[in-house]
């Protein structure tokens, strides 16, 4: 369990603001929000494909391109600062 044992697993996702179930519009914002709660440790990796029915390989495949979007928004921010 990533969450704290005072939490439930449904107080975390309600914190975290994530999706009840897999029955939603996956946009991009939503796997992004998936996927730092797993690297935050609100919910655990099995846990995420658990409730919302991803394989290993689509959770990568968000992992990917969350971090992208990470680095492209680090190297603007630092861009922008440089300025």
């Amino acid at each position: 369990m990533a969450y704290p044992r005072d939490l439930s697993i449904a107080d975390a996702i309600k914190r975290y603001g994530l999706p009840k179930s897999h029955k939603v519009h996956w946009s991009a914002t939503r796997k992004a929000d998936v996927v730092r709660a797993v690297h935050d440790r609100v919910i655990s990796f099995h846990e995420a494909r658990s409730r919302y029915l991803l394989s290993r390989s689509e959770f990568e495949e968000w992992e990917r391109d969350y971090n992208a979007t990470s680095r492209s928004g680090a190297v603007r921010a630092a861009t922008l600062e440089d300025a």
